[in-house]
């Protein structure tokens, strides 16, 4: 069993609720089979619930009922299997073009048990077309400039990007402003999840998209 505090179980049982079993279930599996295969580095073993699991579950704050999400990049499920455990309102497709990440979330999906979940091995720009989603998320996939063109192109033209970040949000929307706002992206904050729930609260870049609508 990877140790938890009694901080991080508390944060836990408020996300996750009755189906906290099935995310400690998803912990050991990125604790075990997830860092054998590379998908998680050893050292992250002690900090997966703070770093990786609840940074990425809590975002689900900002996502609305019943929504299509497509986690681009998905990896070890980073937010995409944290989101899919804690919603099951959600309906979640998981990008990855990488086959062994693909064998091993197909593996972590059907142990499980979790219905909402669909799996595509491909690049986040070759699935536009094949996936109309409402939400596009993406967690440690590339900086905000190249980051918009794989994410916002999969609403098709309407929704929301919710992108976890680092202190170097800001930053980044400032050079992605001009990219954002030709893919269709009307406005983009930086928002911070989680301040009652973790010691390090989530940053995210929320980028809402509306093609229709006309920018100055």
């Amino acid at each position: 069993m990877v140790d938890i505090t009694a901080a991080e179980l508390l944060a836990a049982e408020k996300i996750f609720g009755d189906r906290l079993d099935l995310a400690k279930r998803y912990v050991e599996h990125l604790a075990t089979s997830g860092t054998e295969r590379g998908l998680i580095g050893p050292r992250e073993i002690p900090r997966l619930w703070s770093r990786h699991v609840l940074n990425c579950a809590v975002i689900e704050s900002q996502i609305a009922h019943g929504s299509h999400v497509a986690d681009v990049g998905s990896g070890a499920g980073l937010p995409g299997l944290c989101l899919a455990i804690a919603r099951p309102d959600l309906e979640l497709t998981l990008i990855e073009p990488l086959e062994r990440r693909v064998i091993w979330l197909q593996e972590v999906v059907d142990d499980l048990g979790l219905t909402n979940v669909t799996i595509m091995r491909t690049r986040a720009e070759l699935a536009v077309g094949m996936v109309d989603a409402d939400v596009v998320t993406a967690r440690a996939v590339s900086a905000l400039s190249n980051l918009a063109g794989l994410t916002i192109p999969l609403l098709a033209g309407k929704g929301e990007v919710v992108a976890i970040k680092g202190r170097s949000a800001g930053e980044e929307i400032e050079k992605a402003a001009k990219v954002i706002r030709k893919l269709g992206g009307v406005q983009t904050s930086v928002v911070t999840v989680g301040e009652s729930l973790l010691e390090e609260p989530t940053t995210v870049v929320r980028i809402v998209v509306n093609k229709s609508r006309k920018i100055a």
